[in-house]
C-alpha cells in the first residue's frame, strides 16, 4: 500500500560512466515495510513515459540495523532549534521500537495508536535495557 510522501526524497544513482538523480515530492507515493528478508523501500511518481519514475531498495536485516545505529551516531546533525524534523523523527524511531515488543495480533494499526501500559510506562522507557536507553537517547540527541 503506497502512501503520499509528506516531504521530499532525493535520489542519485552513480555509475562511472553516468549519473542519474530523481526527486521526489508531495505528489509523488511510497511504501515501506519489513519481510522476512529485510526493509523494501519504494518511492514512485506515477505520470506518463517522461515523468514516471520509481526506485525501489531492499536492505538485508542486518544491514538495515547498521543503518539505523548510523543514524542515531549523527542525529546530533539536526538543529536543536529544529523541533518538527526532530519530533517527527523520534516518533517514527519509537513506533519502530514499539512494534517489536507488541504481537501481531494485538499491533494497532496507526503509529499515534501504539500504546505502552505495561507497569503504568505511558512512554515505555521504564521498559528498556540499558542498551536500549543509550540508543534512544542517542536517537533523541
Amino acid at each position: 500500500m503506497t502512501k503520499p510522501i509528506p516531504d521530499k526524497a532525493e535520489v542519485a544513482l552513480e555509475y562511472p560512466d553516468k549519473l542519474y538523480i530523481g526527486t521526489f515530492e508531495r505528489t509523488a507515493r511510497f511504501d515501506a515495510h519489513i519481510d522476512e528478508n529485510g526493509v523494501s523501500l519504494v518511492v514512485r511518481r506515477e505520470g506518463d513515459g517522461a515523468a514516471r519514475k520509481s526506485v525501489h531498495m531492499h536492505f538485508h536485516h542486518a544491514l538495515f540495523a547498521e543503518i539505523l545505529s548510523d543514524l542515531a551516531e549523527s542525529v546530533s546533525a539536526i538543529p536543536r532549534d529544529d523541533a518538527a524534523h526532530r519530533e517527527a523523527l523520534r516518533a517514527g524511531a519509537l513506533a519502530l521500537y514499539r512494534s517489536f515488543d507488541i504481537s501481531p495480533a494485538n499491533r494497532p494499526s496507526t503509529k499515534a495508536e501504539i500504546p505502552d501500559n505495561r507497569r503504568g510506562d505511558t512512554d515505555g522507557v521504564g521498559n528498556m535495557t540499558p542498551e536500549e536507553e543509550v540508543l534512544l537517547l542517542h536517537v533523541m540527541e
